[in-house]
C-alpha cells in the first residue's frame, strides 16, 4: 500500500507541475518570444500551441482528480494531534477550494470566453476579450503557485 500511496502522489504532483509549469511557460516565454520574433504572426503560434496545450491540461485536470480520490481513499488517516490535524484539515479545504476554482477558470475560458472571441467581430472587442482571458491564465497560475505552497506546508505538518 506504501508504494501505491508514493506511485499515486508522484503521478499527482507530475499532473500539477505539468499544468502549472506549462502555463509559466506559454506565459513567460511563449507569448513574449513569439510576439518578438513573429511580431503580428505570433498569435497563430499561440493558439495552436495553446489548443494543444488545452487538451494537456485537461488531461491533467483528469489525473489530479482520479489521483486524489484515490490517494484520499487509500492514505493513512492523519495524527489524532487535534491541533495539527485541524490546520492539515483547512489547508486541504483551502488548496481543493483554489483546485476548483482554477478548474472552473479552465472550462469557463475553454468553452464560453473561447466562443465569445471566435463570434466577435468588431476588433477593439474581441482584443479586449483575448486581454480578459489572458489575465484569467494569470489568474490560475498564481492559485496553482499557492495551491503547491499549500501542498507543501500541508506536507510539512
Amino acid at each position: 500500500m506504501d508504494i501505491l500511496n508514493t506511485l499515486l502522489y508522484w503521478v499527482h504532483t507530475i499532473a500539477s507541475v505539468y499544468w502549472i509549469g506549462g502555463i509559466a511557460f506559454i506565459l513567460l516565454i511563449l507569448i513574449p518570444k513569439a510576439k518578438q520574433i513573429l511580431g503580428k504572426e505570433a498569435s497563430k503560434l499561440i493558439g495552436a500551441t495553446s489548443k494543444t496545450f488545452k487538451l494537456h491540461v485537461n488531461i491533467s485536470i483528469f489525473i489530479l482528480v482520479v489521483t486524489g480520490i484515490a490517494l484520499s481513499m487509500i492514505s493513512e488517516p492523519v495524527p489524532v494531534q487535534i491541533e495539527q490535524s485541524d490546520n492539515w484539515k483547512i489547508l486541504l479545504i483551502i488548496k481543493h477550494i483554489l483546485v476548483a476554482i482554477m478548474i472552473f477558470i479552465h472550462i469557463y475560458r475553454n468553452t464560453i470566453l473561447s466562443k465569445r472571441i471566435n463570434k466577435e467581430n468588431e476588433i477593439s472587442k474581441k482584443s479586449s476579450i483575448q486581454k480578459f482571458s489572458l489575465n484569467l491564465v494569470k489568474v490560475v497560475l498564481i492559485l496553482g503557485l499557492i495551491v503547491l505552497l499549500l501542498s507543501i506546508m500541508a506536507s510539512k505538518l
